[in-house]
């Protein structure tokens, strides 16, 4: 297929199948960007410096959130609202920017939004890839990268963060803000990631 300038596009990757070859690979982010796991199931091309695509794929994240924010069509119509109404969005307004001042201070990036508030992106879609994120109220963040034709996995992201607290926050022997080493959990999110079809 021709694109523009001559130049190639990649094909259609093959439609998925029930025998596990949809996932390519799964970030796990802490609020700080730091990578708590990563797992690589069917990646295509690999990357030579895992720390830079870690940081990419943060920065990704971050931006995709800031957009999101900012085309959000609810924020900031104060034109209809009461006095009260505008100085109680104001009030939370100044809040939320302090916040965000003292996280950035302590090298927090963003500030985590409870579930279903604000306007978020939950997944996009190439010719070559799907990437489904979810983010929870502490400020961990789940990715998903899979073939472009899966479907919704809000859900599936939900049951991965289930895993995530049976097998690693209730952990005693687990510290928050380090490496995911938990083989429990590896080997449960292996069989569940590659049961989605």
């Amino acid at each position: 297929m021709q694109f523009f300038g001559g130049s190639e596009i990649s094909p259609s990757p093959p439609v998925p199948t029930a025998t596990g070859n949809n996932a390519h690979m799964m970030y796990v982010f802490n609020r700080n960007g730091v990578c708590l796991l990563y797992r690589e199931w069917n990646r295509p091309l690999h990357t030579l410096n895992p720390q830079q695509d870690h940081k990419l794929m943060f920065g990704l994240l971050f931006s995709l959130k800031s957009l999101t924010a900012k085309m959000d069509p609810t924020k900031y119509h104060f034109v209809s609202l009461s006095l009260h109404s505008f100085q109680h969005q104001f009030s939370v307004a100044v809040y939320n920017f302090l916040l965000m001042m003292r996280s950035a201070e302590k090298g927090n990036l963003g500030i985590p939004q409870l579930p279903g508030q604000g306007c978020s992106f939950h997944s996009f879609r190439t010719n070559t890839y799907k990437l489904s994120f979810m983010e929870t109220p502490s400020g961990i963040k789940f990715i998903l990268v899979t073939n472009p034709r899966t479907g919704d996995l809000r859900e599936a992201l939900k049951y991965i963060y289930n895993l995530y607290v049976e097998y690693v926050a209730k952990n005693p022997l687990y510290t928050p803000g380090t490496l995911i080493r938990c083989e429990l959990f590896n080997t449960a999110l292996d069989q569940y990631v590659r049961s989605i079809a």
